[in-house]
């Protein structure tokens, strides 16, 4: 089982409160976008980023200094997005951080896939980005994304090459749609894809609101971690933030969780 999550746009360096564990494995692929966006000029980079003169100014010398090599930061602390923060990762006990170092994969722009403790430098490069002289990001990716989460061909440095009869695997999408199409769109047929749906309901329809869900997102890691879930049937107990597994609105493909009704005055709960 695979646990796939978007990064986040803010980022920061911590080379103190984790260690690094391994290495971005399309660090090459990353190499060349790094030269790529060097030789951008500040207006093109900012329009790339579609952001205000501080952000970019801050970006665009963050590239032109960048060494993917040095000051690295484990991956799963670099992003400081609300999904990150309800994550927590940096209090897991050992054994937490042993099971989304397994299962947890943070899709990227810039690196690809990223296990929890791959070492990482602060970047800007959405993945939804006009990006690289391939076009955009998505072009330049293409199934990389997909086989890497799945383990479908694998590098060769990795001793595991790749089999025709690969069996499916189960990717727990709790990414938003820019990332999870990168691997949506090269599904197997023999693979189960399940996307967690955190909502609330409005006129009999399930409606998901985007802090919300970026909140639950990183209870449900979390959540995920500390009882190891391996399977389907393990993720259905998630209960936090209010939350609770609605079978009635959910299917093979979609587990979605709705919101439990707030009690009004003079009510118990």
């Amino acid at each position: 089982m695979k646990i796939i999550i978007s990064p986040a746009k803010k980022m920061n360096i911590d080379t103190d409160t984790l260690a690094c564990r391994s290495v971005p494995v399309f660090l090459d692929e990353t190499t060349e976008l790094l030269t790529w966006m060097k030789n951008l000029t500040f207006a093109q980079a900012k329009e790339l980023w579609k952001c205000n003169d501080k952000i970019a100014e801050q970006n665009y010398r963050r590239f032109q200094e960048m060494d993917l090599e040095r000051n690295l930061t484990p991956a799963v602390i670099a992003y400081e997005g609300i999904q990150y923060q309800y994550m927590a990762p940096a209090v897991f006990g050992g054994a937490q951080t042993d099971y989304i170092q397994e299962h947890l994969r943070i899709l990227s722009g810039f690196y690809g896939v990223l296990k929890p403790f791959d070492g990482v430098v602060p970047y800007r490069l959405e993945m939804q980005a006009k990006a690289s002289e391939a076009g955009d990001l998505y072009k330049f990716w293409g199934d990389k994304l997909y086989r890497e989460v799945t383990g479908k061909g694998q590098k060769a440095a990795d001793g595991q090459p790749e089999h025709p009869d690969h069996k499916g695997s189960l990717i727990v999408n709790l990414a938003s749609k820019e990332y999870s199409k990168c691997v949506e769109k090269y599904l197997a047929p023999a693979d189960r894809y399940l996307t967690i749906v955190f909502g609330e309901l409005a006129d009999g329809k399930v409606k998901q609101k985007g802090t919300l869900a970026k909140m639950a997102r990183g209870e449900m890691v979390r959540y995920l971690a500390e009882h190891e879930v391996e399977g389907p049937e393990g993720i259905k107990g998630f209960d936090r933030l209010g939350y609770c597994f609605d079978e009635a609105f959910s299917n093979e493909r979609e587990y979605v969780f709705l919101k439990k009704e707030q009690p009004t005055d003079g009510e118990t709960v």
